[in-house]
This record gives structure tokens, C-alpha cells and sequence, in this order.
């Protein structure tokens, strides 16, 4: 299903019809920060200060149904720890330090927002109806070759009871294959990772070769058992559209990123 672009007083943000409503993935518009992180950027620690990084999060928070003091803020370092999230996680890393790092987080907490991040690399929101569990992933090509995407859902199960064949996915905005030129170290650990069915995601061009990598974290998907009509992704590439989204190897760190966001606990509306 294509997703859905939504604008609110200014503010850009894209839903999946798949998932329910409490959810969404970011893009630069909409928020106060200054140059070079204009405008929405929900990166902490740069140097548009706190003050601009809470009134993003309340802005963004507030346009997609989601609740800044309950939000738990990934801390990313490219690895595969999943941390399992509680009530007493709530705020952290928007009002409170994250005293873990972690490229996954999941929870079944009614309320609880969980954001990832991204300036090039894949975000993947897992979503359980049957038991309200919920999961956001940070899968760059390292986490996408170390199978970050697969031991998330594993832990849904083991945890929260959660079904792969149950559970609905959406893939965020990331760089696509156009723009995501490697040498071969990349395409290498793919194939040590998914075997022959890297290979459809690949394509060499003389010296380098170019990367699917929101195909790679699709694959990691249906090989953990997830059924192909509730995996939704977002074709859009961040590098080919820098007006909308932060770009790595469009803009190194003089930059913002954007997250995907998803609030864990059943849902009715």
C-alpha cells in the first residue's frame, strides 16, 4: 500500500495504512531548529539546543497522537541490541539520559512511543494487533547484515507471545538503490548474511555496486515469517530528496535526522 502524506500547519509526516493510527515517520519540515538542522530535526545533542528539540518532538508528538513525555528515544551505534522497554523507560532521551544504547526497541506498554532514527538508513515499525506489542528498528547496512531486523522479531515473540505471520511492518524512507553506491565490502555481508537472496538486491556497475537496501530489511522480514501483504514500504529515497528528508551522503553531519515512531499497547481507533 503506497503511504500516506500527511500536513499539519506546516508540519510533513508519512503514515502507513498498515499500522494503526499512533504512528508516523518524520520528515524536515514543520519544526524551529536553525540552519543547518532546519527545521525539524529530532537529532539531541546538536547545536539547535534543547529548547528546539522539545518543541519539535511536541509538534510532531502532537500531529501524529503521540505523547512526547512517554516517547524512549533509541540510542543508535549501528550493533543489535534490542532493548526490551517499561514504564520506567518512559522519557528517555527527550527529558531524561538514555543510560543504554540500543538500535531496537520493543514494548507492549499501553502509550509508550518508541522512535528510531535515520539520515539514510532503514527504520522498520513492527506492530502486533493480538497482543499490542510493538517494535521500532534501526537497520543501517551493518544492523541490515548483522540481522538486527530478524532478532527484533524474534524478541517479540520470545517476550510478548507476538506471531511473525501476526505482525504488520512498515518501512520507513531510506536511501534506495539509485543513490546507495558501495564497494564491495557491503554487498559481500549481505550475501554472507541472506545467502542467494541477497542476490536480487544487488546489482554491480563497473567497480561499485548499487544497494537495495529497503529491499535487504524486506527480505530479513519474510524470512522471519512475516506474511508480504502486512510488510509495507516507502519507496521514496532520502539522498534523491533532500527538500523532504535528512541525507547522510547528501549533507555528512551538518544535518537533522528524521524517526519513525510507533506507540506500543492495543489500539482502537
Amino acid at each position: 500500500m503506497p503511504f500516506e502524506i500527511h500536513e499539519q500547519n506546516g508540519l510533513t509526516w508519512l503514515r502507513s495504512p498498515i499500522l494503526p493510527p499512533r504512528h508516523g515517520f518524520s520528515t524536515r519540515l514543520g519544526g524551529v531548529s536553525p540552519a543547518p538542522w532546519d527545521s525539524l530535526n529530532l537529532r539531541p545533542g546538536m547545536g539547535d539546543g534543547l529548547e528546539a528539540l522539545q518543541e519539535n518532538y511536541r509538534r510532531f508528538c502532537g500531529a501524529a497522537g503521540l505523547d512526547p513525555a512517554r516517547s524512549v528515544l533509541a540510542k543508535q551505534v549501528h550493533e543489535t541490541t534490542v532493548r526490551v522497554c517499561t514504564e520506567a523507560d518512559a522519557g528517555k532521551g527527550l527529558l531524561r539520559e538514555r543510560d543504554y544504547t540500543a538500535d531496537a526497541l520493543i514494548s507492549d506498554v499501553p502509550g509508550l512511543t518508541l522512535f528510531v532514527f535515520s539520515a539514510d538508513c532503514g527504520t522498520v515499525l513492527l506492530y502486533d494487533p493480538e497482543t499490542g506489542a510493538a517494535g521500532a528498528v534501526h537497520s543501517g547496512w551493518r544492523g541490515c547484515a548483522a540481522g538486527i531486523v530478524a532478532k527484533a522479531v524474534r524478541e517479540l515473540h520470545r517476550v510478548y507471545g507476538a506471531k511473525p505471520e501476526d505482525l504488520r511492518a512498515a518501512l520507513g524512507p531510506c536511501i534506495g538503490r539509485c543513490c546507495f553506491e558501495t564497494d564491495g565490502d557491503v554487498p559481500e555481508a549481505m550475501e554472507k548474511a541472506l545467502g542467494a537472496a541477497a542476490g536480487a538486491y544487488l546489482e554491480r556497475r563497473g567497480a561499485k555496486w548499487q544497494v537495495d537496501l529497503l529491499g535487504l530489511n524486506r527480505q530479513w522480514l519474510l524470512e522471519s515469517g512475516l506474511n508480504a501483504e502486512h510488510i509495507d514500504a516507502c519507496e521514496l529515497c532520502t539522498a534523491c530528496h533532500p527538500e523532504l528528508f535528512w541525507s547522510h551522503r547528501k549533507m555528512g553531519e551538518a544535518r537533522g535526522v528524521q524517526c519513525g515512531a510507533v506507540q506500543a499497547g492495543r489500539m482502537k481507533d
